[in-house]
């Protein structure tokens, strides 16, 4: 999953878009699919110090500003709560600012991406071929931004990919078309639980 955080999904966020309501439960019906078939799982997320010096030069002086956005430690830097295996499940902001890897579970974990990309200065290629991971399944908030990018960065990588057309907020018609042009397959939800389910 990519951003899906609190902050990112409330209405009157800079990136929110009223499609964000309907991916949140698609996203949490293929996660539970994921968990109970013991696939692994990686959220990524976002983390903007209060002083902005590790947002995005295009977004540094929002923050700068004092308007709090996935703020360490705070509620809003959370992931969507419907999406947590637990609600005890929280964000390890220290860790991962360092670059460590959160464990929530042992086949669930979190990473922060200093960047639109989730491969971008961060552990996250290590960890999958450590997996043995050689296809992803693309899930998040805001396509055109860090969906989109992590997307590119994997095909570049060699991984296989697939977006979840229904688990992504922000995609338009021309996006899915130019993602396929660079061989990633776009399945819905009930598309890919069933692709699962039939490798039984």
């Amino acid at each position: 999953t990519i951003d899906v955080q609190e902050d990112f999904g409330r209405p009157g966020a800079a990136t929110w878009s009223p499609d964000k309501e309907l991916v949140v439960p698609a996203v949490a019906r293929l996660l539970g699919l994921f968990r109970e078939w013991g696939l692994p799982v990686v959220h990524i997320v976002r983390l903007y110090r209060p002083d902005g010096s590790n947002a995005d030069p295009f977004r540094r002086r929002l923050i700068e500003s004092g308007q709090p956005v996935v703020a360490p430690g705070t509620d809003g830097a959370e992931i969507v709560s419907a999406l947590k295996p637990s609600a005890t499940c929280r964000l390890d902001a220290k860790l991962l600012l360092e670059g460590g890897v959160q464990a929530w579970s042992d086949r669930e974990w979190v990473l922060y991406k200093p960047r639109f990309g989730a491969f971008y200065a961060t552990p996250l290629e290590a960890h999958l071929r450590a997996l043995g991971v050689t296809t992803l399944v693309v899930c998040g908030f805001n396509f055109p931004n860090c969906p989109r990018t992590t997307i590119y960065e994997a095909t570049e990588r060699d991984f296989r990919v697939v977006m979840v057309r229904d688990g992504v907020s922000g995609l338009y018609e021309r996006g899915i078309e130019e993602i396929r042009n660079v061989g990633v397959a776009v399945m819905t939800v009930e598309e890919i639980m069933a692709a699962v389910r039939s490798r039984k």
